[in-house]
């Protein structure tokens, strides 16, 4: 039996891809350091609906070939985003289950030749309602127009982004976490969660 390997951490630099075996203990330190800062009360209705910089948010980058890196590039370019690059459905479905991630972005025809798109969106739609609610499910299409709010809603995603717009995806998945952070602003509040 083969151990599963998660996705990997992508480096924009040469080298493409990194092992993130200390990752972990950073990860750690960071959470033990959030515990430590001043929480929002619920009474505070200022209460910031972005993401402060030095917490990247974490994305798995589910797509095929010819749109893998560049979508990896773009948000890791941002230095808004932790990226993790899955190769296969194996790798895609161990990093969800290992690991808290922000946003998953999926190509449908992402392992097409053991159907990967399927095992993700079953990954995503086993979650609970809190833990779905803390993730952004993005398609790319090559026919829907991206932030299609009823196509998204339909297919149970968050927000689409066609491929003919994947160099401004940063801009647009900024745009798009804003709106639904804004969205569940009172209810990230009540629960003393962060925002997205």
């Amino acid at each position: 039996m083969e151990q599963a390997i998660p996705a990997p951490l992508f480096e924009p630099e040469p080298g493409g891809l990194q092992n993130t075996a200390s990752l972990s203990s950073v990860d750690e330190l960071g959470r033990l350091l959030m515990t430590l800062l001043p929480q929002n009360g619920t009474n505070n209705p200022s209460a910031p609906t972005t993401r402060p910089s030095w917490n990247p948010r974490k994305a798995l980058v589910c797509a095929t070939e010819p749109h893998r890196e560049m979508v990896a590039r773009q948000l890791a370019r941002s230095g808004r985003y932790q990226v993790f690059v899955a190769q296969d459905t194996q790798q895609a479905v161990e990093r969800m289950r290992e690991q808290q991630l922000d946003i998953v972005i999926l190509d449908p025809d992402f392992d097409r030749a053991e159907q990967g798109d399927v095992f993700v969106t079953r990954e995503v739609n086993v979650l609970r309602p809190a833990q779905r609610r803390r993730l952004f499910f993005v398609l790319l299409s090559p026919t829907l127009r991206t932030m299609e709010a009823h196509g998204a809603f339909l297919s149970n995603f968050n927000g689409i982004v066609n491929f003919k717009d994947i160099e401004e995806l940063p801009k647009i998945l900024d745009h798009a976490l804003r709106e639904y952070n804004e969205l569940y602003k009172d209810f990230n509040m009540a629960l003393n969660v962060p925002a997205l």
